[in-house]
């Protein structure tokens, strides 16, 4: 099973990532294209760019496509679509936007961890909270539009983990 983990930054997807493979055996984590790209050497700039996010839509695309099964992914193209959205809405994104649905497709479970109201996370403004809600409201909106099993968690670190393990069992293997 494929397991994507969208959210704007500082949600907790990483945290939820990791607690998530204490608990599911077998599977690895793909971290997040922002770290693969920047451990291979790739120059981000200190303001987020479109062009960035379009250099980790293009890694994470790849990271789906292969054949690996049991997997969980810090991140997901849909997010960072989002990202690239917010950042130049004049963009025309329209044929990353099909990239995405099709690359979708490979993911058996869509985990969405949204911005909760109170904050559990606090977001400095260095981290660029406008740009995080701006994202939020964007994937809240598009989410649902991919036709694959979605969920969105909530609460403490051990509820979102309970929700999406109660999920998981009821998905049909080979889904």
């Amino acid at each position: 099973m494929k397991i994507a983990i969208a959210g704007a930054h500082r949600v907790g997807k990483t945290t939820l990532a990791e607690e998530l493979i204490k608990h599911l055996p077998g599977y690895v984590l793909k971290k997040e294209p922002y770290h693969e790209l920047e451990e291979s050497g790739y120059d981000f700039s200190e303001i987020p760019e479109a062009d960035d996010f379009i250099a980790q839509f293009e890694y994470a695309v790849e990271q789906i496509s292969e054949d690996d099964d049991k997997v969980i992914f810090d991140r997901c193209p849909v997010d960072l679509l989002a990202y690239i959205h917010a950042i130049d809405r004049s963009r025309n994104i329209q044929s990353l936007f099909a990239t995405a649905q099709e690359i979708i497709e490979e993911i058996d479970l869509l985990v969405f961890v949204p911005i909760e109201k109170p904050d559990v996370i606090s977001c400095e403004k260095s981290d660029f909270p406008k740009l995080r809600n701006n994202v939020n409201d964007i994937l809240n909106e598009w989410i649902w539009d991919f036709d694959i099993e979605t969920i969105e968690v909530h609460g403490t670190l051990a509820n979102r983990r309970n929700q999406i393990l109660n999920k998981i069992s009821k998905i049909p293997i080979g889904n």
